[in-house]
């Protein structure tokens, strides 16, 4: 076997496509999870149980169905209820969606751990609720929790190849398609498979920059 640059110059194209593709839904799938992450977490503290159960049952019922089922249920039963979206809207909102259940426990954990001074201190100075959580805890708690956080970019830059199932091109996509129609497999997927790890790399150092200057 031997390496073909002419079929990787080819593919290129198709890879820059396929890249802007997966760039796309990582980027507005981390925002969606970050967002509604620290909504259902907000949620879960809210001082009636008819609020926590419900949240606490549909973040579970999400967490433990895998995120293949969800985009087959997004993609192929919402249609038919009437509610149709594009093949990367509906993937990029499943993503963002199943990882804000996990985005969740992450502030969670990091709420919990702001100490009870801070608590009291703004009870003392007689503090807004909102102003309480918008200056005092919320800072602190998501200062703590950006490493995991990161992580989760990471997992969510891995799951993207899933989105081929419901027909959108992002980079493996267009890998398969390419190595479909040319019968050459070995320099796309290659060509993918390092693009993911320098993305993952990048991504990062993004972060733990971001986390050393929040820790400064």
């Amino acid at each position: 076997m031997t390496w073909d640059w002419g079929a990787v110059r080819a593919f290129m194209p198709h890879f820059w496509d396929g890249l802007l593709v997966t760039l796309q839904a990582l980027a507005l799938g981390s925002v969606i999870s970050f967002a509604l992450g620290l909504v259902w977490a907000l949620l879960m503290r809210a001082p009636t149980r008819w609020v926590r159960w419900p949240v606490g049952a549909a973040t579970e019922f999400v967490r433990n169905t895998p995120l293949l089922v969800q985009l087959f249920f997004l993609f192929y039963v919402l249609p038919e209820w009437g509610l149709t979206f594009s093949a990367l809207t509906t993937g990029v909102f499943a993503i963002g969606l199943h990882y804000s259940t996990y985005t969740m426990q992450v502030y969670r954990a990091g709420i919990e751990a702001v100490p009870a001074g801070q608590w009291e201190a703004a009870t003392a100075l007689n503090l807004p609720r909102r102003r309480t959580w918008t200056a005092v805890i919320l800072p602190q708690a998501i200062r703590r929790v950006v490493p995991a956080l990161g992580n989760y970019v990471i997992s969510m830059l891995k799951d993207t190849p899933m989105l081929m199932a419901i027909t959108v091109l992002e980079m493996l996509g267009q890998a398969r398609l390419y190595s479909q129609q040319h019968f050459q497999f070995t320099e796309p997927l290659t060509v993918i498979g390092v693009a993911f790890i320098l993305v993952s790399s990048l991504a990062s150092f993004l972060l733990r920059a971001l986390e050393r200057r929040l820790v400064r």
